[in-house]
């Protein structure tokens, strides 16, 4: 069974999206942090970040693994052997994700290793495009939302917590811009499947979020 749980930046897709998998028991994949961890590779390599062929390339010949990390929902980032799970959710990576996965060869290479993961597993799968393009024939879709002001607010406490200063009103910015790359970005772009679950988490806790997922979604079927 796949959840598939897309929804724009900071709207808590991989809080819920571990929260599910944790009460389900099921495997967790965020598709998010593997254009995290290609992103911060080829930056490391200082790789032409517009040249969609180098940065296909690269991804080919790169790999990105997962490993749990003592609690069953949280899991550490590997490339090439090296956990990078801190330095992918630094300001800096932000900033260049969206650049790096919006091409389509580098998304083709980036879905052919997720559907591996995913193959013959219970899994919850988060990212943009997971229902829509990615995971199809899911057999739960959801979409997370909320306010640009709510997500501007969670990625700012998320940076303050890793020691990242940063202003809300330019983090709002981002989040708006980054919005509007996603939607409009010719292969695979951000948007809500006909057939995925709108749920919106402006001020509500994870706990609500993820209770009613379960029980309306999958659970109740």
């Amino acid at each position: 069974m796949i959840v598939a749980i897309d929804g724009p930046a900071a709207s808590g897709k991989s809080t819920v999206a571990r929260g599910i998998a944790k009460r389900l028991g099921f495997d967790y994949l965020d598709t998010g942090a593997m254009y995290r961890a290609l992103t911060w590779k080829v930056l490391k390599e200082k790789v032409d970040i517009t040249s969609e062929k180098a940065i296909a390339s690269l991804a080919r010949s790169t790999s990105i693994e997962f490993e749990k990390d003592g609690d069953v929902d949280h899991k550490r980032v590997f490339v090439d052997g090296k956990d990078v799970s801190k330095e992918i959710r630094s300001p800096k990576i932000s900033g260049a994700v969206s650049t790096v996965s919006k091409t389509p060869t580098v998304r083709r290479v980036m879905v052919k290793q997720q559907r591996t993961f995913a193959r013959r597993r219970k899994v919850v799968v988060e990212g943009r495009d997971t229902g829509s393009v990615v995971f199809p024939e899911a057999e739960v879709k959801i979409y997370l939302t909320a306010s640009p002001q709510e997500r501007a607010r969670r990625r700012h406490k998320e940076f303050l917590q890793k020691g990242h200063r940063v202003s809300m009103n330019a983090l709002e910015r981002e989040i708006v811009s980054r919005d509007q790359t996603d939607s409009t970005r010719g292969n695979s772009p951000l948007h809500r499947a006909p057939d995925a679950h709108l749920v919106d988490t402006t001020g509500r806790k994870v706990g609500q979020v993820v209770e009613e997922i379960i029980s309306k979604y999958i659970e109740g079927g």
